[in-house]
């Protein structure tokens, strides 16, 4: 029986040069979440059904009385072409007053389809409930469906559409790399080794004391005075090819799935395995007695269990010491376990001290 394993790397290789903007992130360059509630119209008759959706005739009402038609008192509108929705968005960084973004609008009713409906102007807010950006358009559904007799089908998800470039951003955020003479530079992942790496990479290149490292993750990089001066040292910066430190040996588990991740720097030192599979088997049958012929006895039903116990017979592996990923590989599939097996296998390795790696259960 073979162990199928999920790996990085099945054999040594060289570690490769990576460019310093897949490494990292500039503090504050980031995008901004946008929301908004809005309504669609011009469906037909898969909107929301108005007497279990009040909020949908409430904003209905309230926009005509904006547009200045007042609906008198007690009005039941039953209405079958409007749905509320929430429109997300994201705003960029650097983002400017004009420019579009593409929004994603959802039914937050119980609409059938958004399918050929239009999105009601909206504004869109973010965190701090101000008003970035304004939605409008036409949705485009990616899902089609169809009713009849009773009979329905439906491909996609018709509850969720998309208007390409259909908000316009109306503020603009400030511009974080303008507003101090430093800037600090956030690594993708922690590692010391790595931000003391990168920060001598960027040292050699621009000059001593250009940057220094703050922690594990974050590096604080002096930058020219000048805004323009400033942004071509950042490009110039993006572009320097660090060659980032080994990272720790880690082990993810999958105990859904029997899946088995590990990269490069897993070790195992010498130790010794003993695994064996133990099955029990228990078959009931009914047994009927039946009396002899005019003996005014009764029949008689019992169930008569039969147990099996097979217990495998177990080997004892003495798996060598491993100081590569494939030797760990190697030695793994040696022992013959099943995916589900391995993972109780390499946690005793783990808590006997011989495998060398962070275990991850997942």
């Amino acid at each position: 029986m073979h162990v199928f394993l999920l790996f990085s790397l099945l054999f040594a290789s060289p570690v490769f040069a990576e460019r310093l903007k897949d490494m990292a992130s500039i503090q504050g360059v980031r995008s901004n979440q946008l929301i908004g509630y809005g309504l669609v119209v011009g469906l037909d008759g898969t909107g929301d059904q108005t007497t279990q959706t009040p909020f949908t005739v409430q904003s209905i009402i309230s926009m005509m009385q904006q547009m200045g038609v007042n609906l008198p008192l007690g009005t039941n509108l039953q209405l079958k072409n409007v749905a509320a929705v929430m429109v997300t968005s994201a705003l960029p960084a650097f983002a400017q007053a004009g420019q579009t973004l593409d929004v994603t609008v959802s039914s937050m009713g119980n609409a059938k389809s958004l399918r050929g409906g239009t999105l009601l102007m909206t504004p869109l807010k973010g965190a701090d409930n101000q008003i970035y950006a304004m939605a409008q358009g036409n949705l485009v559904v990616g899902g089609v469906g169809a009713s009849a007799n009773g009979s329905k089908t439906q491909i996609n998800h018709l509850g969720v559409g998309r208007i390409s470039s259909g908000a316009t951003v109306e503020r603009s955020l400030p511009n974080p790399i303008a507003q101090h003479g430093t800037i600090n530079l956030e690594l993708n992942e922690s590692d010391f080794s790595t931000a003391s790496i990168v920060a001598d990479a960027i040292n050699a290149r621009f000059g001593n004391d250009t940057a220094t490292p703050e922690n594990g993750r974050v590096i604080r990089v002096q930058t020219p005075a000048n805004i323009q001066d400033r942004v071509a040292f950042l490009g110039k910066l993006e572009s320097i090819n660090v060659m980032p430190a080994k990272g720790g040996a880690k082990i993810i588990l999958n105990a859904r799935t029997g899946s088995v991740v590990m990269n490069q720097a897993v070790m195992l030192e010498s130790c010794a395995v003993s695994h064996g599979n133990l099955s029990v088997v228990i078959n009931t049958a009914p047994v009927i007695s039946q009396p002899g012929p005019f003996s005014e006895g009764r029949t008689v039903s019992t169930q008569v269990s039969q147990i099996e116990i097979n217990n495998a017979p177990g080997k004892v592996l003495m798996l060598p010491s491993a100081v590569s990923l494939s030797d760990v590989v190697k030695a793994l599939n040696a022992i013959g376990a099943t995916p589900q097996d391995l993972l109780a296998i390499l946690q005793a390795m783990k808590a006997s001290g011989s495998l060398k790696a962070e275990l991850e259960i997942i």
